[in-house]
């Protein structure tokens, strides 16, 4: 019951992202197909084939989220920046351009701190 009562919360984010953008298209004045059609162009980059595998990358990043918490996706996500920026840059832009609260912010760098070994990590006691 709990598989799938979250499958079809996953499909109810892009549901959602698909109904915005058609709301969107309907209020510049189109109608009928049109709304659908330029939705979907909205939404993927090069057009209605690619806004429906858009979706579906929507829908697996949104199940990822309910599988594994966001906390947990956020962590792993990271950790694979982590491998092409120092921690410092991650640390910055997490304060200036994300917009999360504050705890969050905290537990994402605690969780830098603990997997990154710079000097200022370093206990330099004996």
């Amino acid at each position: 019951m709990e598989k799938l009562i979250s499958r079809s919360a996953a499909l109810g984010i892009p549901a959602i992202v698909l109904s915005v953008a058609m709301a969107v298209a309907r209020a510049s004045g189109l109608r009928g197909g049109a709304i659908t059609t330029t939705a979907l162009k909205s939404i993927g980059p090069f057009g209605m084939k690619a806004g429906i595998v858009s979706l579906g990358l929507i829908g697996l990043a949104s199940q990822s989220f309910i599988d594994f918490g966001v906390e947990a996706t956020i962590m792993a996500v990271i950790k694979e920046v982590l491998k092409t920026k120092d921690a410092k840059t991650v640390k910055n832009n997490i304060d200036t351009k994300w917009w999360i609260s504050k705890s969050l912010k905290l537990k994402i760098k605690d969780y830098i701190d603990k997997i990154t070994v710079s000097p200022e990590n370093i206990d330099h006691t004996l």
